[in-house]
Order: C-alpha cells, then sequence, then structure tokens
C-alpha cells in the first residue's frame, strides 16, 4: 500500500497527483509549480527519490 502512504503525504501538503499503476510500478505525476515540493516533502518522509 506503498501508493496510499505517499497519496496520503501529498494531500496532507495540499500537493495534488495523478497515479498510474501498473503490475510493476506505480507513477506519480504531479503539476510542475508541485514538483520540487513534492521531491522535498517526500524525501523528508523518508523516501529515497530515484
Amino acid at each position: 500500500m506503498e501508493l496510499k502512504k505517499i497519496a496520503t503525504i501529498l494531500a496532507e501538503n495540499e500537493i495534488g497527483l495523478f497515479a498510474i499503476s501498473t503490475y510493476n510500478t506505480d507513477y506519480i505525476l504531479t503539476k510542475e509549480k508541485d514538483y520540487f515540493r513534492a521531491l522535498e516533502v517526500l524525501k523528508e518522509a523518508g523516501y529515497k527519490i530515484v
């Protein structure tokens, strides 16, 4: 349920997302204006962005 955790973190920070899920991977897209803030919020939550 990793996608649920990420979506919750972003929602709590008022960052909208568009999620695409496949068998192997989940893709999370944000608006360009929210991109760097989303990265920072997720890093602060302990996620490694690659």
